[in-house]
């Protein structure tokens, strides 16, 4: 799978492209551009990662790639289809259908159990993947039946994950997925993202302000003021267990 993985990127199939993004939010008097002319590619199972101090853009950016929010001027193409021109019921869809979302602080139902979670999100699409079997592959095989109050923070973030991953999204955001993790947790989610990518294919891409997690990626995109300012391939990313910060 890494194979087929590393050739889908190798031959530079486009999965998502952004084109020209604008995004400016109008806060009274003042308008802030959190977004300035924006072009990017996303390869098809790549993993990408975008690193930026707050206030760069980088969440204004995973949220557009989302769907989650529209650009001010530019467009946003997926699978050659331009989503900046859906309209509210085909933007929900493709959320639904072709993006998993990972945020820092877990965003799980408090009343439902680790595998409800999961079943909730995977009701969503056609074609999902099996909730028992997304749980046992981040660990929680003996976990399924507990609640977020009983499962720690690492443990809700891996139902998070396996919420994500059960909807068999082309695309996957994880939104600084470590940021509320202690060290050694936060290294084990990395990892299971990188074998997420290697055994399914999926794209992802991870925002973060933690300059060591590129090590990981297979490109790395950094933002500054609303703009790239470096955009380059990673030819040998570290295994997850060897990143240090």
């Amino acid at each position: 799978m890494y194979v087929i993985r590393r050739l889908a990127i190798l031959s530079r199939e486009v999965l998502l492209s952004l084109e020209n993004i604008c995004k400016t939010y109008d806060m009274g008097e003042v308008k802030v551009e959190a977004l300035k002319d924006t072009s990017l590619d996303i390869y098809r199972g790549e993993l990408i990662v975008i690193l930026g101090p707050s206030g760069s853009g980088k969440t204004t950016l995973l949220n557009i790639v989302g769907g989650m929010d529209r650009p001010t001027a530019g467009k946003v193409f997926y699978q050659g289809k331009n989503i900046t021109e859906f309209r509210d019921r085909e933007l929900t869809l493709y959320r639904r259908r072709e993006v998993g979302f990972i945020f820092q602080l877990y965003n799980l139902m408090s009343s439902l159990t680790a595998r409800e979670n999961v079943e909730l999100a995977a009701e969503l699409v056609k074609k999902p993947l099996p909730a028992d079997q997304m749980l046992a592959s981040v660990g929680l095989e003996d976990r399924m039946d507990h609640f977020p109050s009983q499962l720690s923070g690492g443990e809700q973030q891996r139902v998070a994950i396996a919420r994500a991953v059960a909807k068999n999204p082309g695309l996957l955001l994880g939104d600084e997925p470590t940021g509320a993790l202690d060290y050694e947790t936060g290294i084990q989610i990395l990892a299971l993202l990188r074998e997420i990518n290697t055994s399914y294919g999926t794209t992802i891409i991870i925002i973060t302000h933690n300059i060591a997690i590129a090590e990981m990626a297979d490109r790395v995109v950094r933002l500054r003021s609303g703009e790239i300012v470096e955009d380059r391939e990673n030819s040998k990313p570290l295994p997850a267990e060897r990143i240090v910060w």
